[in-house]
């Protein structure tokens, strides 16, 4: 401090020298003209080196140029003129013998002068600006020089004033016209910071027009460069980059493509790379296959960490300069007689000196964190999705897809935070050791226990921290299992909702809700303990330190007792902040091992298959010796001893029976199931086509091209082929129709054949079916077989798996499965005189084709061919209905067409102000708000005693060693205790009461979400994807459990804290509210200024966050076909864009907190400044040195305490968007009840079955058509009734009516006397029975499936298993009954599922049995044992069948024809045989005669 004051003596009185201020002005005119004529000199060279340049831009300016000039620009003109005045009145002034107070005439002259001749220049450079197209900005050189010019014109009006007051002297006509000078420099200052000129050309000549219309891409896409990538120097610091986003955000609200680019080294693209290059650095060090991440990612962030934490370090070195200051200043205060006011002066400059480094290094470091944040975010997720596309079967099957959106979503998360809090680490050591230093100059050796108590208060975390750890973990495992079931309950919904299964499983998520409530609940208790323990910290070191200063003998006064309160508050920060830390490093220690274990899983084996060159392999395929196993843990290889050629242009069948490994082969080929012997060599491109379709969110046309250009005549042809063309015509948008999520507005038939189209498209040289004309009619499957195999790709090499046995003779090969080995290899004819097994299949078809021949014949040798002409009852024809016509058999195909082909609707975002009630709701959503008030008591009782023990230590303290204590210090000491005690006990109320209060709110608004997601109709399942529910599940619920009560919190917190220090300094200088008034008012402006940008940001980032989990669920589901298709690099390069383009948002929104921040920082720095000038100018006695020197303790804070307030409120505005999109999905509009007391059916009914249809008429909207039209007809009870139609007749949608899946429009379905319309839902479809077409299973055990509720016996159980042909398979199994299924049950084929689906309907013997294509995916023996089970099962009982295998009808007492949503035909199959015309025997018919050729070879 004596240097200090010596540098005071010695600066100030060169101020008194009386040329300074013309000295300072011709140092900077001349630099300015010096670099302007150096400018001059360089373009004249240029111009001589160059001669034709000129030319060509002179005759750019012959056409004639229209120009708009903007309101900077005019401004700028109109200033430099202003200016140019006054200088010129000052030079005439000057002329006229007016005095100055330099002394030298010369001086004076050459200052005018010169500043004439500046502001000359400068006005015909800005004229001379607007002709020049080529400026966008304003030439640096202008630039620099109004910048200079408003600094000389401050320290010129500055220096008058000052020699005016020192000198006692009047303001002069000069004077006034320097205070007039500053208002035109300080626009200009404006102006040069923007940069930009405003003005606009418009070209009139219309050669240029065509030019201009073809930039108008490239414009827009200038509009979305990044202005943060070309920002200057200072708009770095000041954030101003982001000036014309706010421009355009407070106009309106913010689209997503009106949000610039992030830069080239935040772009998801380029991270990626970056991040594998420093996973390649680490693996050739370590010589690892399994590098570790850790030391990736020290690797990728450790450069921007640097330089973070550079700023980080300043920042806090800068923060303990006023502490370290204050003793100083309460000394000054109270020597002021002996103290000249300079130095007073200078102290306040060193205070505002150190606060307004603190403010630029804090913001630069927190923005760097958070962009780095970002940087890792993008390069994790990025390297997860490559990871999901490489997964190998068993280490799929080891993490759902639920799990691994946890992994994206909330464990990235994680770790960002951690990012931000790293820091930290570095400020920690640094803030302490200043705290201690500045101590021990202020107390000395009180200093070490000060010291000593930190460390104290410090090792408590280490229990809570390893408890904390403990708990996250617990969490976490807890948010897995729970999203792995909320993601399974999503994905099954049609099948939760037609089994009446819906409220059993709703149950099992709020028992897995229940255990991460009480994990959580543990956690926030410990945190509440925690900020108890660290928010009386600073009184429990002050207490010790200033005992131990008692007990040593250390003379307390108010300014060491100041410094040092000042000092703790100071500590306090790193001291509460360190929970914090710990938390976050135990957290994203969690995160980053879960994480880094995903990352290291097994991958499908790269080497699998061998890929040779065409013109190097006779074959292509070639499979020597192979042994293959899903499990690599298993004794008994799924495939062995398999050994396949097959020659180009061969066209193979596979066939066999249900989990023979007939998918298992196609697998080996493609690489995807492991190779434990053998080789497998492939030669040319291969397509594939899975058994369950997977179809991209997207529509049609995209999922056929998949990536490849569009060529209309090879797609023309590709779907015609697989006679997608009938299905175009269905939909007003064609095949540009928009497909729901997994292709759930299409229906089975649909989803194959744009599966076949897309791989047909492809004009690969192997094509790889799985089984491709289960899921479709027999006239359709012909068709594809006739003109798609056999047609456009009759040149390719195909291996088919099938089970329509009709298909088989067409083969070169037939390959018979069984038990994972190839049983038989030959032709049709050959396989059938070996007499092995293949006549077993071969025998189930043909007994089933008997069948249908057998009515067929029956119908040609009728003794009464002609029709009869009295029309049954129950009988129906519609001559108009027998048109092939297509129709939706799904809810929401028709919807496309009236809205022009968008299913999938844009995510809902809501505009403008988050509306107060969202606030009003998540405060009193418990106990009406009542503990809101109880809270907000507690802080305030908090702060009131807090202030008042900082207060009593200030006022009781002596001023000096001289002056003696008010009170001895042992009763000083004692009340202070007492008084920091009962504000720390505060806390502990306020902490526990937020706890209960935010924790208990969360689990409210979580119930009401999935109560209100699982009564939803099936209606919004189908156009919402997964990906965005599992968002609010996820991501935003995470932030209602751990967040949102603490934001809220805090936004009042720190306005009791801001208003607190407000009354502190008020009390000691009221004059304190001239400047704090308008500064605050200046501060709301630039928070309702930032808001609508700001909160549009946050919403689009919420929103863009979706796509990238959808994306990714999508591409994990369908993995094995991207990688057939070799489209890897394709889908990961759609990673990176939606990254990016939530980066986009996320990006600029922490930017803009930043921009807002800092601008509060500078305003709440200039109130403190105020404040000291104040107390330094104000004459002595008429303030107590001691409570002034409290006001500025308090003082200090008033930065980060008013940039707190409106930092917490827009926060929490930005949290709140996630409250809000929760209760969005909290007023879904809810199906009917599941039970209505008034109308419960009996308890036995249905007992009779009977199905009666009256005027049915079903319609998914009120603006749209009818789906079903005019249905009636009754299915009688206990009779077995058929359901045929072409694929999309509307067959399914009855299904779904008879469920009330769908509601009717008109008309009524009555069952044994009851309208169903009338009774509760459960009621209704807990009494029916459906084996749906796509087979579900759900993660769990065998019993778990087939018996969900647990209402049926072991015994039961087992007896259904033996009915549907899986107890041997169950029974040879270790864990029998207990057997795991895993995630879809892929553990178990498709046609095992199939048989599972049956055993729950055998087990739930429902009067009213539907199957819906149950058979569509099982072999035609299975098919017909299942049949014959069916038949014996549900005798006595109603079975209503949909198939496209005509035999599973034929058998039937009625057969329901439907076409065109009506009803064409119903009656005995031999009375619809009887007429040769009927739709039904034109269905047998194609059958039989796609038979023939089989049926002679038999």
């Amino acid at each position: 401090m004596k240097n200090l004051k010596l540098l005071i003596r010695m600066a100030w009185p060169q101020l008194q020298s009386p040329c300074l201020r013309e000295n300072i002005s011709i140092v900077v005119q001349l630099g300015f003209l010096g670099i302007l004529l150096l400018h001059f000199i360089r373009k004249c060279v240029d111009l001589a080196r160059n001669p034709g340049t000129k030319t060509t831009d002179q005759s750019k300016e012959n056409y004639p140029i229209g120009v708009k000039f903007s309101n900077s620009y005019k401004a700028s003109v109109v200033c430099s003129t202003l200016l140019l005045g006054v200088h010129t009145s000052m030079l005439l002034m000057l002329l006229n013998g007016q005095e100055t107070n330099c002394d030298s005439r010369v001086r004076a002259f050459s200052a005018e002068v010169l500043q004439l001749i500046s502001w000359a220049i400068t006005l015909i450079a800005v004229y001379r600006i607007f002709p020049s197209r080529k400026y966008i900005k304003f030439p640096w050189i202008i630039r620099a020089w109004w910048l200079c010019s408003f600094l000389l014109s401050v320290v010129c009006t500055s220096l008058d004033t000052y020699f005016r007051i020192t000198n006692h002297g009047h303001l002069r006509l000069r004077d006034y016209a320097d205070l007039f000078a500053l208002l035109p420099s300080t626009f200009l200052l404006a102006i040069s910071v923007r940069g930009k000129t405003g003005i606009v050309f418009d070209a009139s000549n219309g050669i240029t027009d065509p030019l201009l219309h073809e930039k108008s891409d490239k414009d827009s896409d200038r509009k979305r460069e990044s202005p943060y990538g070309k920002a200057t120097f200072l708009q770095l610091i000041t954030f101003s980059w982001l000036n014309p986003l706010f421009a355009v955000g407070y106009k309106k609200p913010l689209e997503q493509d009106e949000i610039p680019d992030v830069d080239t080294k935040d772009s998801a693209g380029f991270l990626s790379s970056s991040f594998d290059e420093n996973l390649n650095q680490v693996k050739e060090k370590d010589r690892t296959t399994n590098p570790s991440i850790y030391k990736a990612i020290f690797l990728f962030i450790r450069k921007k960490a640097a330089l973070n934490a550079l700023f980080a370090v300043t920042s806090a070195a800068a923060s303990y300069v006023g502490p370290y200051l204050i003793d100083d200043f309460v000394n000054f205060l109270t020597q002021k007689k002996s103290r000249s006011l300079e130095s007073g002066y200078l102290l306040a400059l060193g205070f505002l000196g150190a606060k307004t480094v603190e403010t630029i290094a804090q913001r630069q470091w927190i923005f760097g964190a958070r962009q780095l944040g970002l940087r890792l975010r993008a390069s994790l997720i990025s390297r997860i999705y490559k990871k999901g596309l490489v997964l190998s079967s068993q280490s799929r099957q080891s993490h759902t897809s639920g799990e691994i959106i946890n992994y994206m979503s909330v464990d990235i998360q994680r770790i960002t935070d951690f990012i931000w809090y790293l820091n930290y680490i570095w400020m920690l050591p640094i803030q302490i050791s200043l705290a201690i230093y500045i101590l021990q100059t202020t107390l000395g050796l009180g200093s070490m226990a000060a010291l000593t108590a930190t460390f104290l208060v410090m090792a408590c975390n280490i229990p809570i921290t390893r408890f904390q750890k403990r708990y996250q973990t617990k969490i976490m495992e807890a948010k897995d299992k729970r999203m792995k079931a909320t993601s399974e309950v999503l994905r099954n919904m049609k099948i939760l909702k037609l089994q009446a299964w819906d409220t059993q499983f709703l149950h099992k998520i709020e028992s897995l809700r229940k255990i991460e409530y009480n994990c959580l609940w543990k956690s926030l208790r410990l945190s509440a303990i925690s900020a108890f323990i660290f928010w009386g910290s600073p009184t429990f070191i002050s207490v010790v330190t200033f005992g131990a200063c008692m007990l040593m003998g250390i003379q307390l006064t108010a300014g060491r007792v100041l410094s040092a309160l000042a000092t703790f508050r100071m500590l306090q920060d790193p001291i509460f902040n360190l929970p914090d830390l710990l938390s976050v490093i135990a957290q994203g220690k969690v995160s980053a091992d879960r994480v880094a274990s995903f990352l290291q899983e097994g991958e499908i084996q790269q080497d699998a298959v061998e890929y040779v060159p065409k013109d190097q392999a006779e074959f292509a395929i070639r499979i020597e010796d192979g042994q293959f196993s899903w499990d690599s843990g298993s004794s008994n290889p799924t495939l062995d001893e398999i050994r396949l050629k097959v020659k180009r242009g061969m066209k193979v069948a596979i066939c066999g029976t249900v989990g023979s490994g007939k998918s298992s082969l196609l697998s080996c080929i493609l690489g995807e199931i492991r190779k434990l012997s053998g080789t497998v060599k492939i030669s040319g491109t291969k397509a594939y086509v899975p058994q369950s379709p997977w179809i991209l969110t997207g529509n049609i046309r995209e999922n056929i091209l998949f990536g490849n250009p569009y060529d209309s005549v090879k797609y023309y042809r590709t779907v015609k082929a697989c006679a997608l063309m009938k299905d175009f015509e269905l939909f007003s948008s064609g095949d540009l129709t928009d497909i729901g999520e997994r292709g759930i507005n299409m229906s089975g038939g649909q989803k194959q054949r744009i599966q076949i189209a897309r791989a047909v498209y492809q004009d690969a040289d192997i094509y790889l079916f799985d089984d491709p004309f289960s899921a479709v009619d027999a006239h359709t499957g012909t068709q594809l077989f006739q003109e798609c195999l056999m047609g456009i790709l009759k040149d390719k090499t195909i291996l088919y798996v099938t089970h329509q046995v009709e298909f088989l003779p067409a083969a070169d090969i037939i390959l018979v499965m069984q038990n994972g080995r190839i049983a038989q290899a030959g032709t049709f004819s050959e396989l059938l005189r070996q007499n092995i097994g293949f006549e077993a299949l071969v025998g189930a078809h043909s007994h089933a084709l008997e069948s249908v021949l057998k009515v067929e014949n029956s119908r040609r040798t009728s003794q009464d061919p002609e029709p009869d002409n009295e029309d049954n009852t129950e009988s129906t024809s519609n001559s108009n209905s027998s048109r092939t016509q297509y129709d939706s058999d799904h809810d929401l195909a028709v919807e496309i067409t009236e809205k022009g082909g968008q299913l999938v609707q844009d995510e809902e975002r809501e505009k403008g102000r988050i509306g107060k009630e969202v606030y009003w709701s998540y405060l009193t959503v418990v106990k009406g708000g009542a503990l809101v008030p109880c809270i907000i008591l507690a802080q305030s009782s908090f702060q009131m005693l807090q202030i008042a023990s900082n207060y009593w230590m200030a006022w009781a303290s002596p001023p000096t060693n001289e002056t003696a204590p008010v009170f001895g210090m042992k009763f000083i000491l004692l009340v202070y205790t007492l008084l920091s005690i009962s504000s720390s006990l505060c806390v502990l109320v306020r902490a526990t009461l937020l706890s209960i209060a935010g924790l208990s709110t969360a689990q409210k608004l979580f119930t009401n979400m999935l109560h209100s997601l699982l009564r939803a109709p099936m209606a919004f399942f189908d156009s919402t994807p997964t990906g965005r529910i599992l968002n609010r599940t996820s991501m935003d619920q995470s932030v209602i459990d751990m967040e949102m009560a603490q934001r809220l919190g805090w936004c009042a917190f720190s306005i009791i804290q801001i208003l607190g220090t407000v009354a502190v300094m008020s009390q000691v200088a009221w004059e304190v509210f001239v400047i704090f008034i308008p500064v605050t008012a200046v501060c709301i402006w630039y928070q309702q200024y930032y808001t609508p940008t700001a909160r549009e940001l946050a919403r689009l980032a919420g929103i863009q966050q979706a796509p990238i989990l959808h994306h990714f669920s999508e591409s994990l589901a369908g993995a094995a076909t991207i990688r057939a298709f070799d489209q890897q690099d394709r889908f990961y390069c759609l990673n990176l864009d939606l990254i990016d383009n939530h980066s986009r948002p996320w990006f600029h929104n922490v930017s803009a907190m930043e921009w807002l921040s800092f601008r509060l920082n500078l305003l709440s720095n200039f109130v403190f400044a105020f404040s000291l000038v104040l107390l330094v100018s104000l004459p002595e006695g008429v303030i107590n040195p001691s409570i002034a020197g409290l006001a500025v303790t308090y003082g200090i804070n008033l930065n980060v305490l008013q940039a707190s307030v409106i930092w917490n409120i827009c926060n929490a505005e930005n949290k709140m968007i996630s409250v809000e999109r929760v209760l969005q999905y909290s007023s879904i509009k809810s199906e009917a009840p599941l039970v209505v007391e008034e109308c419960r059916p009996p308890n036995k009914w249905p007992e009779v079955g009977a199905i009666c249809f009256n005027d049915l008429q079903i319609r998914y909207a009120e603006h749209l058509p009818s789906v079903l039209k005019n249905i009636n007809c009754t299915f009688p009870g206990r009779k077995k009734v058929g359901v045929v139609g072409r694929t999309g007749s509307g067959k399914s949608t009855l299904i779904q009516a008879i469920f009330r899946i769908v509601e009717p429009r008109e008309g009524s379905i009555v069952i044994d006397d009851v309208d169903i319309s009338k009774i509760g839902l459960h009621d209704l479809r807990s009494r029916l029975s459906i084996i749906p077409q796509d087979p579900t299973m759900f993660e769990g055990t065998v019993s778990g499936n087939l018996d969900p509720l647990g209402q049926y016996s072991d015994y039961e159980i087992w007896a259904a298993l033996e009915k549907c042909q899986l107890g041997d398979l169950v029974r040879a199994k270790a864990e029998k009954l207990d057997s795991p299924v895993v995630e879809n049950g892929e553990n178990w084929s498709m046609g095992q599922r199939q048989l599972f689906c049956l055993g729950r309907a055998l087990l739930k013997k429902s009067s009213i049995l539907v199957l819906d294509e149950a058979t569509a995916s099982v072999d035609s023996a299975t098919d017909g044992v299942i049949q014959k089970i069916i038949s014996q099962e549900f005798k006595d009982r109603t079975v209503v069948t949909i198939a496209h295998r005509i035999h599973t009808v034929i058998d039937s007492d009625l057969v329901l024809v439907l076409s065109d949503g009506r009803v064409a035909e119903y009656d005995t199959p031999a009375r619809l045989l009887e007429r040769e015309d009927s739709f039904f025997s034109k269905l047998i018919k194609e059958y039989s005669m796609r038979s023939q050729s089989f049926n002679s070879l038999i």
